[in-house]
């Protein structure tokens, strides 16, 4: 994160689906614990596949550090909106009380009581400023019933009026 904010690291920017990054962000996490939502009509967006595959990642194995043993998996959906792709992960954990949802995106930041081997706190604040790095972003948002929902806002390939972009490596 610190080479991407000295810029010494630029993101390679280019045309992706969802479909080739999801699965990837995936690996290592039990089948049974993720319920993936993501449409194959979706458009295609503008990011770097490796640094986001990386934020998706950090956000999915605190989901599902979160969510309590034999309760809902945690789901992963994604949706258009205007210029944009959202890509949701959904957990019914414990949840974030408000006067913390920025806080969570800073550097080794773990609140409460979180027990030792469970994360320095870093992975926030990489899956953050690699969303930023993109022109993109990430929120945190309560979970209908309890939990916590993390919204990545991914800029869409297809904006209303435009036709393909060509690939740059602009941050």
């Amino acid at each position: 994160m610190s080479r991407l904010q000295t810029e010494s690291v630029t993101p390679k920017i280019r045309e992706v689906g969802l479909e080739e990054v999801v699965p990837a962000a995936l690996i290592g996490v039990p089948p049974a614990e993720v319920e993936v939502d993501v449409p194959d009509a979706l458009p295609r967006v503008r990011v770097d596949a490796g640094l986001l595959e990386r934020a998706v990642a950090n956000v999915l194995q605190n989901a599902v550090r979160h969510s309590p043993a034999g309760g809902p998996p945690v789901r992963v959906a994604a949706s258009a909106h205007e210029g944009a792709v959202e890509l949701r992960i959904v957990d019914h954990g414990p949840g974030v009380d408000d006067e913390y949802k920025e806080r969570i995106f800073e550097a080794f930041q773990r609140l409460g009581d979180a027990p030792r081997g469970t994360g320095i706190g870093l992975g926030l604040a990489v899956a953050r400023g690699f969303a930023e790095a993109m022109d993109g972003g990430l929120a945190a948002e309560d979970t209908p019933g309890g939990g916590l929902t993390m919204v990545f806002t991914l800029r869409s390939a297809a904006r209303p009026g435009a036709g393909p972009e060509p690939e740059t490596e602009d941050a």
